[in-house]
């Protein structure tokens, strides 16, 4: 193998990695905004997890957060605003990226 072939093959992997670790960070914090969003609703467990499938769904299925933003802000049914949920994405982003780092 060539010095160019490793080089490549060397930035192929942290593409890869980069790539799975945003993923990972994505699905935690839209975890983390249904958790969120579930006790903002007074909702029992079990309607917790069905709303969180559906925002893991509903990020899946689009592109961006705009989608998501909209669930949110309708499923808690003008106990919240865009904005509101906006600052709770980036704050559960962080959040996610930091325990992920950690390995927790």
């Amino acid at each position: 193998m060539t010095t160019f072939d490793e080089r490549v093959s060397a930035f192929e992997g942290k593409y890869a990695h980069d790539d799975d670790m945003q993923f990972r960070v994505r699905m935690r914090r839209n975890r983390f905004l249904a958790v969120w969003a579930s006790a903002q609703h007074g909702d029992t467990v079990e309607a917790a997890r069905e709303f969180a499938k559906k925002v893991i769904h509903e990020d899946l299925q689009h592109v961006g957060d705009e989608d998501l933003i909209r669930v949110a802000v309708d499923y808690l049914d003008g106990k919240t605003d865009e904005e509101t949920v906006r600052a709770k994405l980036v704050e559960f982003a962080r959040e996610a990226q930091e325990q992920i780092k950690a390995g927790i």
